[in-house]
């Protein structure tokens, strides 16, 4: 695999908290996904890549507008529910592959989609590039991004409320990882440069449910790989200090559907000549 970093992670506790928390993630996503379903514009019997996968939430999306879908992700455990989330579906498989290097064959797809599963690449124009040629002439590719960290609240709101406690400077460092697209002319220039035209990079942005409350959200983001980074450089106590922080931060981010705070993405469009 070319990604060996990113697969360390996605395989190891990173990879197995998000494949224990499934709910909490599809939850926290629920009013992005629908935009990138729409954005694909699957037809029935199209053949559709999901990239990074994950534990299938999209691929089935995809299967359920009559498309045949290969779901492709690094992680072994997120995988391994995706399976059971898809047994006894027809039209549906799943891959533990590195999509930057992955022979899928020339033409093979009529779609490429993924939900924040292409910023982890440590060589995107070669990813992309792989992507460009699995896709048919005319193919299409969709996928959504987070902006910068900065505009998106469910994060800012977040990191202010501990930096008072520990130091969150480098929280979005520069390489793979969740901000890493955040430009919009630096996608132009990787999607062109990978032969893909029609580019549209447009913002969307939704409110994101990080908890059923303050104290639920507090414990999903401190397990997250941000905050397990930041945290893990300090005492327990100190750490107990900064989640109390935090839990009051979100207090008033409470409401009947649960924790929400904006998130602001890019939802990226492309097609092959």
């Amino acid at each position: 695999m070319a990604n060996e970093d990113e697969a360390r992670d996605w395989n190891g506790a990173t990879g197995r908290y998000w494949a224990d928390h499934p709910g909490h993630y599809d939850a926290m996503l629920a009013r992005l996904t629908p935009h990138l379903i729409e954005a694909a514009g699957i037809r029935p019997r199209e053949r559709v890549l999901d990239i990074g996968c994950g534990f299938g939430t999209t691929t089935l999306l995809a299967a359920e507008r009559g498309a045949t879908v290969l779901g492709a992700d690094l992680s072994g455990p997120m995988l391994a529910v995706a399976r059971e989330r898809a047994a006894g579906r027809d039209g549906v498989r799943f891959e533990q592959t590195d999509v930057q290097v992955h022979d899928f064959g020339a033409d093979s797809f009529d779609v490429a989609l993924s939900r924040f599963g292409v910023m982890f690449f440590d060589d995107p124009l070669a990813a992309f590039t792989n992507v460009t040629r699995a896709l048919r002439p005319g193919g299409r590719l969709a996928f959504l991004c987070w902006q910068d960290l900065r505009e998106n609240e469910h994060r800012a709101v977040a990191l202010d409320a501990i930096a008072p406690h520990v130091d969150v400077t480098g929280a979005a460092p520069a390489g793979p990882g969740p901000f890493s697209f955040a430009r919009p002319d630096y996608l132009r220039e990787l999607l062109s440069g990978a032969g893909l035209t029609g580019i549209g990079v447009d913002p969307v942005r939704e409110p994101v449910r990080l908890g059923a409350d303050a104290a639920d959200a507090a414990e999903f983001l401190r397990h997250g790989a941000m905050f397990k980074t930041i945290f893990a450089r300090y005492p327990a106590e100190t750490v107990e200090r900064a989640v109390a922080a935090l839990i009051e931060a979100l207090v008033p981010h409470e409401t009947p559907e649960g924790v929400l705070l904006g998130g602001a993405t890019w939802l990226v469009t492309a097609r092959k000549p």
